[in-house]
């Protein structure tokens, strides 16, 4: 079960490089007029991600995937007490910081209202004016 686990880290390192370089790329496309930074589908999917991160962090719900990796590693929960393989030892240096809880709620919660406040100074390209400007 050691590889299952290490495919959910790289998953779940992966969906944290689309929050943060999703956002990178938001604002530097929107500079350089990158036409699908503005696309509504990856928009929302970006803003969906950082919304769900920051309310499970408030409501104190630990991370599914943090959970599906401990469990698959160790068939328990608190992911104690257990070696660390390549991949996970790198990924992980990535992903976890030894701090307090309330610094990761704090920092989610920011960001998300950051992208949201970006979703409003650039926003995503409507469908429908998008069609009648093209005909």
């Amino acid at each position: 079960m050691m590889g299952l686990a290490d495919a959910v880290l790289v998953v779940h390192a992966l969906l944290a490089l689309f929050i943060v370089c999703g956002f990178v790329a938001i604002w530097l496309g929107s500079a350089l007029g990158w036409k699908w930074v503005r696309q509504r589908l990856f928009r929302l999917v970006h803003l969906s991600a950082i919304v769900i991160v920051a309310t499970l962090s408030l409501l104190g719900i630990a991370c599914p995937l943090t959970t599906l990796e401990d469990w698959l590693r160790t068939g328990s929960l608190d992911g104690q007490g257990i070696a660390q393989g390549f991949i996970q030892r790198w990924v992980s240096r990535l992903l976890y910081y030894d701090l307090p809880g309330w610094v990761f709620t704090l920092l989610y919660v920011a960001f998300g209202l950051v992208v949201l406040l970006t979703w409003r100074l650039i926003p995503p390209a409507n469908s429908a004016r998008s069609k009648t400007t093209r005909q």
